[in-house]
């Protein structure tokens, strides 16, 4: 059954949007990286495959890297923009 949208708790909705988000993330990071070292495998010749660093270790890498944030931010982090938001409008409200 689906959830019609009064039914839905706001927070709990934003964090399933997130790891959706996250999951659909993944699986592009996937599959692109895994072409990248198809087209390496098998545009470079194999005495010289393994002499120098092979380039799709940089998009990899890189990527990764975003991806991890993206996994942190969706799964370890609970980050709630309006609870901040509050937080820091009462923060400024004291210091008045």
């Amino acid at each position: 059954m689906k959830n019609s949208e009064t039914t839905r708790d706001p927070h709990l909705w934003e964090l399933a949007k997130r790891r959706a988000a996250f999951r659909s993330h993944l699986i592009s990071y996937l599959i692109i990286n895994g072409f990248l070292w198809a087209i390496w495998f098998m545009t470079t010749p194999a005495e010289n495959r393994f002499h120098n660093i092979p380039w799709p270790l940089w998009p990899l890498m890189g990527w990764g890297v975003g991806l991890m944030f993206h996994f942190v931010f969706s799964y370890i982090i609970k980050y709630d923009e309006e609870q901040a938001a509050e937080k820091e409008y009462d923060r400024l409200a004291r210091g008045r």
